[in-house]
């Protein structure tokens, strides 16, 4: 049951601008505020790049930040805003370029992170916090944001669109309903990647079990050699290869056809479960319980603790929540043989090959 404030605000300003993954997990908060206030306004600043993931979210106002602009990106927000006050701003971001954008909306309350989420000076450009909590996936922290104004988001939905030609693009490549699983191999955070052939040897496990097999990933030349430099691996015949060959809206249709998709922590990982398709989570440098697909972390990979003790010198329960331990090295704690096993539970549960 949701509580509600008895007067639902006239309008309201998110700012999350990045990344990816974080931006999706924004999705459920708009959905509740559609559902239980409709007549609410709601602005979000957001990434230019992440603009091209939910800027056609119905309802929902769009101001543009394109952060390589710089100085000029951040003129082109507050000019967007002259003029507007908002009953209140979301600030869901701490890191300091989005603290000082924060201060181009001007807000009746200022809401943002408790103390101990808080950084580069976030608490200047905030009057109240959200509730201060430990262990909380990042999606139910940005969640909360809603609960100083009398709303608990307590329905997880995103329902993000998928355009009619992006899904044509989809089944043009994967065809059917052959057992599928798709391969995102690249985190932006490069220590969080697993070694080429390590994916290789997987993939070659599914492609002998009669498995449809994709690699994706960015237009970039390190996610370009990444890719090549697995597929250079691979024993058991060719992939699909779409790395750097669809948009964002085409890799959300590719990730809703897929049966499962593997992949450390990343963007794609909670894309595709945005899209309801079950993930393999390769985690180490990073705590699923915090970061991993938020609806299912059954067939997750789960290496923390190892990481924390190995790099840190104390069990993961002893450092702080959100702690990354992004160290050389520390994917390799992933034994092949854990994903395999991960695959071939995932297959056995859903009654394929």
């Amino acid at each position: 049951m949701s509580v509600q404030a008895s007067t639902p605000p006239a309008s309201l300003c998110l700012l999350r601008t990045s990344a990816l993954g974080d931006v999706s997990h924004v999705v459920p908060l708009v959905r509740t505020v559609q559902k239980h206030w409709p007549a609410t306004a709601l602005t979000w600043i957001v990434g230019k790049f992440e603009h091209k993931l939910v800027g056609d979210l119905p309802g929902v106002e769009f101001v543009v930040f394109d952060k390589r602009q710089g100085w000029k990106g951040w003129q082109a927000v507050r000019r967007a805003l002259n003029g507007r006050r908002f009953d209140a701003l979301l600030h869901m971001q701490v890191a300091l370029r989005s603290n000082l954008l924060s201060a181009a909306v001007s807000a009746r309350r200022r809401i943002g992170y408790d103390a101990a989420r808080s950084r580069d000076l976030h608490r200047l450009f905030i009057r109240e916090r959200i509730a201060a909590r430990s262990g909380e996936h990042v999606l139910d922290a940005l969640g909360s944001f809603l609960e100083p104004l009398g709303l608990r988001q307590t329905e997880v939905r995103w329902d993000l669109p998928v355009p009619d030609a992006a899904q044509s693009f989809a089944e043009e490549h994967l065809p059917g309903t052959v057992p599928t699983l798709i391969v995102s191999p690249c985190s932006s955070h490069r220590l969080r990647n697993w070694r080429p052939e390590r994916y290789a040897a997987v993939m070659d496990q599914a492609t002998q079990r009669g498995w449809r097999v994709v690699l994706c990933g960015g237009p970039s030349a390190y996610e370009r050699e990444f890719g090549d430099a697995i597929a250079a691996r691979l024993q058991r015949g060719a992939v699909i290869d779409l790395i750097g060959k669809d948009t964002l809206k085409q890799l959300l249709a590719l990730l809703h056809k897929a049966d499962l998709v593997m992949t450390p922590d990343s963007g794609p990982m909670h894309l595709a479960n945005a899209m309801g398709t079950a993930v393999l989570g390769l985690h180490a440098a990073s705590n699923p319980h915090r970061s991993g697909p938020y609806s299912d972390r059954r067939w997750c990979v789960d290496r923390y603790d190892a990481a924390a003790r190995r790099f840190r010198g104390k069990p993961a329960s002893e450092l702080r929540w959100g702690t990354k331990i992004e160290h050389e090295g520390v994917m390799d704690l992933i034994e092949t043989d854990a994903v395999v096993e991960r695959f071939d539970a995932f297959a056995q549960a859903r009654g394929l090959p």
